[in-house]
């Protein structure tokens, strides 16, 4: 007897979006229509620029309170030549979108697969990195969806578990900057410092879920990887056809 395979089949559409500081403020001593000064001095000497073959020097003389200072509230520069600093800059890679493999409607199954972002800073107070989807039920056709993997406790889930009578959706994401509700011990989430491959399992959301972190600069770039999964039980009712999801991931400035 032949059996026809009703498969379904998944695709994921990626957005890469990179956001401004979540501290930064501009401000100006002075302006008018034409002008506008960012920092004035008052001073007995120095020289705006000085240069030669081999260096270039801007001082001034006669300042005081100088330097940088901070505590757990605010960053500050405070002199005419410390506040001069090097603009931020803060990079996100945009990988293509992926496709799952299918699978099989009538027989269960799982299929997943991985995706990686690269985020490189030059902020000395380093960067974040945020996930959603773009719908509650992420994965879904025009006629039904999975469910959004939801852990059995307030952590992650350290082994994926799902009935045989449902359908969900869910991911973890690795990598060495990632927040401390995705590190393992090795038997549990959200306790320990380990990075267990295909562990700590979690559904997504329409509200951005803060992934990774990383409280210094990172001008060479790091890489969170995003596993994503998907199973069918072997009682699940569930729709065949073609299965998409909308992921935003965001990164910020910290």
């Amino acid at each position: 007897m032949n059996k026809s395979t009703k498969s379904i089949i998944l695709i994921l559409t990626l957005l890469s979006l990179v956001a401004g500081s979540s501290q930064r403020v501009l401000a100006f001593v002075a302006s008018s229509t034409n002008y506008q000064l960012e920092k004035d001095s008052l001073n007995f000497g120095g020289t705006d620029n000085s240069t030669s073959t081999s260096f270039s020097l801007s001082d001034s003389l006669g300042e005081i309170a100088t330097g940088d200072f901070s505590s757990l509230n605010y960053n500050l520069r405070a002199g005419y030549r410390a506040m001069e600093v090097d603009a931020i800059t803060l990079t996100l890679s945009s990988p293509g979108n992926i496709s799952l493999a299918a699978v099989n409607k009538d027989d269960g199954g799982v299929s997943a697969g991985t995706v990686s972002w690269i985020v490189a800073t030059n902020n000395s107070a380093g960067y974040g990195l945020s996930i959603k989807a773009s719908t509650n039920s992420a994965l879904k056709s025009s006629s039904d969806s999975f469910a959004d993997y939801i852990p059995a406790g307030a952590n992650p889930d350290y082994n994926w578990t799902v009935a045989s009578s449902a359908s969900e959706f869910g991911f973890t994401p690795e990598g060495d900057d990632i927040v401390d509700r995705f590190k393992d011990n090795g038997s549990a989430c959200n306790a320990g410092a380990g990075d267990t491959s295909a562990r700590c399992w979690q559904g997504f959301s329409t509200t951005d879920t803060t992934i990774a972190e990383n409280n210094a600069s990172v001008p060479g770039g790091v890489a969170t990887t995003v596993r994503v999964q998907a199973e069918v039980g072997t009682e699940a009712t569930l729709s065949e056809g073609s299965y998409s999801a909308t992921l935003t991931v965001t990164a910020i400035t910290l």
